[in-house]
C-alpha cells in the first residue's frame, strides 16, 4: 500500500482516532498519525512498522535520539523531533497525573519515570521525594553514568533530602541493558542507604530499578517488594 488514501475510509488511522479512539488502533496506525507521510511505494503506516521492527518495539523506539531515527530511509529531522516530543510529553503527562497521589509502590515509579528513563543509554541515579503523605515533592538526578562508589555515597543521596525537608524517598536507577535484576552492588548499596536513612531519621521506602518492559516481562524489581528491605 503506496498510500493511506487508497485504504477505505474506515481503515484509515486518523478517521479511526475519531470515531473509535485512541484504543482502536495499533503501534503502527498511531505512529503513522506522527509520522503523517511515508515515502515513495510506503505508506506512513509501512513506514511506521518499518521503524518498530527495526527497534523492536515502542520502549526500543522511545530509547532513540532523533539523529539514530535519521538514519531510517523516510525519517528526516522534523518527523525524528515529532517523535521525541510525543514520547517526551507522554512522559510528563504521567508525572502530572501522579502529582498528588500518594506515590509508594513500584508501578507508580514506574508510571512516573519509566518513560524517561528507559530511553537512557547510561544509568540514571534519582531520588523521588515525598512529604509526610508521600505525595510529590520533586525528582532529583544524582548522576547520569556508570555508578561507583563515590558518586552512589550515601551524603550524595540524602543531600537533595535533607535540603529540600523531605519526610521520605525512593531511590530510582536504571538498567540501560532492559533487564531490571539488582547486581551485588545494588544490593550493598541499598543496604548501606537503609542504615543511613535510619540515622538520618528518614524514611527510604524502596529502591527501585527500572528496565525496559519488552517482551511482556515486569519492567521493574523493587527491593520493598521482594523482600529486601525493612
Amino acid at each position: 500500500m503506496s498510500s493511506i488514501q487508497e485504504l477505505p475510509s474506515q481503515e484509515r488511522p486518523r478517521e479511526k482516532l475519531a470515531s473509535l479512539g485512541t484504543a482502536a488502533l495499533s503501534d503502527s496506525e498511531l505512529l503513522a498519525i506522527l509520522l503523517r507521510t511515508g515515502v515513495r511505494g510506503q505508506s506512513a503506516i509501512d513506514l511506521a512498522r518499518q521503524i518498530l521492527v527495526r527497534f523492536g518495539s515502542l520502549g526500543g523506539l522511545c530509547r532513540c535520539t532523533p539523529q539514530e531515527l535519521c538514519g531510517v530511509r523516510g525519517m528526516g529531522p522534523a518527523k525524528a523531533l515529532q517523535l521525541a516530543a510525543a514520547f517526551g510529553l507522554a512522559s510528563r503527562v504521567a508525572r502530572e497525573n501522579l502529582a498528588r497521589q500518594r506515590l509508594d509502590t513500584p508501578e507508580q515509579i514506574w508510571e512516573l519515570l519509566g518513560a524517561d528513563m528507559r530511553a537512557l543509554h547510561k544509568e540514571s541515579l534519582r531520588v523521588v521525594l515525598l512529604d509526610t503523605k508521600f505525595q510529590l515533592l520533586r525528582v532529583e538526578e544524582i548522576s547520569l553514568g556508570s555508578l561507583n562508589e563515590s558518586i552512589a555515597h550515601p551524603r550524595e543521596i540524602f543531600r537533595p533530602a535533607l535540603l529540600h525537608a523531605a519526610y521520605a524517598l525512593i531511590l530510582v536507577h536504571n538498567h540501560p541493558s532492559g533487564d531490571p535484576s539488582p547486581s551485588n552492588a545494588d544490593h550493598a548499596l541499598t543496604r548501606r542507604l537503609s542504615e543511613g536513612a535510619q540515622i538520618l531519621q528518614l524514611r527510604l521506602l524502596d529502591h527501585v530499578i527500572l528496565g525496559s518492559g519488552d517482551n511482556g516481562r515486569q519492567p521493574w524489581f523493587s527491593f520493598r517488594q521482594a523482600g529486601l528491605m525493612a
